[in-house]
């Protein structure tokens, strides 16, 4: 019972976000509050892993870019109110799920290859539409009938 109550609650804290996996180059808009102003900060890089927690609104997903030589890395939950909006720029072809082996590599060896060559395939697999779903509480409690 308390998974549907969980499923219930979480389906309301949900955005439409498009869907991210690991080798997706993204820009994520986030909030900043300094002081009494917002702003909102770009931080653009390479997806290298994404953590599923146990209901869909605790997903995160780990962006790692390279800054002035050094490899820095963020955590961004996917359904933060402090997060604009995201976007695809880049999808490449990876086999893994996690990607951390790019943490030890450096110029050539960490690019990964794209896997799109032209535009509208891009525009395509890239499209806003392909949006998490989240089963319904409803649907939760006849599945468990």
């Amino acid at each position: 019972m308390t998974g549907i109550a969980l499923f219930s609650q979480a389906e309301k804290m949900m955005k439409g976000r498009p869907e991210i996996r690991p080798g997706f180059t993204v820009r994520v808009h986030q909030k900043v509050q300094e002081g009494d102003k917002e702003r909102i900060q770009i931080f653009e890089g390479l997806v290298i892993g994404i953590h599923k927690g146990h209901s869909p609104s605790d997903y995160n997903f780990t962006v790692r870019r390279i800054a002035s030589g050094v490899g820095v890395e963020r955590i961004f939950p996917l359904h933060s109110s402090m997060i604009e909006k995201i976007e695809v720029k880049k999808i490449a072809k990876v086999r893994r799920a996690k990607l951390n082996f790019l943490r030890a590599r450096s110029n050539k060896s960490a690019r990964l290859s794209e896997r799109f060559t032209n535009s509208e395939d891009f525009a395509v697999a890239a499209a806003p539409a392909a949006v998490v779903e989240v089963p319904k509480a409803e649907e939760m409690t006849e599945a468990a009938k």
